[in-house]
């Protein structure tokens, strides 16, 4: 029979960890990241308790250490040193200047733990590492959005923004109650009340002029961010079909999911793509006639209506 105890060990250890970096730990949370059951966390638990560990428990809530108790410093993996590059690298260029030096400060603290040989390790390999961006994601106006949000988010304090829509001329103050924060398509956003609008909006960090957070506290008890971003939104859509050549197809991938793509089929040497568009006078003829001279247009009729006219208005420009 294979011996479990090493196993068994290191995930007593793991789960005394993750006591440290909660509140509360739920059982089923422990035992959906180690792939065991409820018992066998129970026995663990026991374990713990057994061997001096502070542990107390309430039923329905979950296990939690007794305040003031914490484990000496830890040794680190290399795998886990290896994680620290990638994450390291991230934070440098997918967050906020404030963010990123209060990372910084934290990367010398784990940094401090390592031993000699791993130190060495890390900077061989860091210096191997670079991360790119688009462009910047915080403009120099508001240098510390993602500090401020989570702090807003966290003490469920209201933020004064400044924002501006990508058609306004100006920028508008409002007060928002942020419920979480998302990156999507190459861009950080935030979802929150809006008391302006009295909805939920989205907003983008690059647009953000300013932020401020507020003494005033939240006046609604928000859902978490998932129960948002999940909404079936009932904005009208409009089946479209296009017949796509194989050559390009694979350039469409990245964005064919904001123009409400469904499905595909192959039909001989291209591939027939199914969306329910939601904007076929704008958004999908344009996106449509970057790849236009590699596909066709199999329905509706008024989308290559309109993605004719499109093409006759530029070709009246050259002229």
């Amino acid at each position: 029979m294979l011996d479990e105890t090493p196993k068994r060990f290191d995930r007593i250890v793991a789960i005394l960890i993750q006591l440290q970096s909660k509140k509360i730990v739920k059982a089923q949370e422990l035992a959906d990241r180690f792939e065991v059951s409820l018992r066998t966390i129970y026995r663990d638990i026991r374990t713990l308790e057994a061997s001096g560990v502070p542990i107390y428990s309430e039923a329905g809530v979950g296990y939690a250490l007794m305040e003031g108790y914490r484990l000496p410093p830890v040794m680190f993996t290399r795998e886990e040193v290896s994680s620290f590059i990638a994450a390291e690298k991230l934070m440098q260029k997918f967050t906020d200047p404030s963010l990123g030096s209060h990372y910084a400060a934290a990367m010398y603290k784990l940094k401090s733990v390592l031993r000699s040989t791993d130190k060495d390790w890390l900077s061989t390999i860091e210096s191997k590492v670079v991360m790119q961006t688009s462009g910047p994601q915080f403009p120099d106006k508001s240098p510390n959005t993602l500090t401020l949000l989570f702090e807003s988010i966290a003490e469920k304090k209201q933020i004064i923004l400044c924002y501006k829509t990508l058609e306004a001329e100006e920028a508008s103050y409002r007060n928002i109650e942020p419920v979480g924060v998302f990156h999507d398509n190459n861009n950080w956003y935030f979802l929150g009340y809006c008391h302006l609008r009295k909805d939920y909006r989205q907003f983008r960090t690059d647009r953000i002029h300013g932020i401020q957070k507020t003494e005033c506290h939240f006046t609604i008890e928000h859902d978490s961010l998932e129960t948002y971003l999940n909404k079936t939104e009932t904005i009208p859509t409009t089946k479209v079909r296009i017949l796509v050549s194989k050559k390009i197809v694979n350039y469409l991938r990245y964005e064919q999911k904001y123009h409400g793509y469904v499905s595909e089929i192959e039909v001989d040497d291209q591939i027939e793509m199914t969306f329910m568009s939601r904007d076929i006078q704008e958004g999908f003829p344009r996106w449509f006639l970057m790849f236009g001279d590699y596909a066709t247009i199999l329905e509706p009729e008024k989308l290559k209506i309109r993605t004719l006219e499109l093409v006759e208005s530029y070709i009246k420009r050259l002229s």
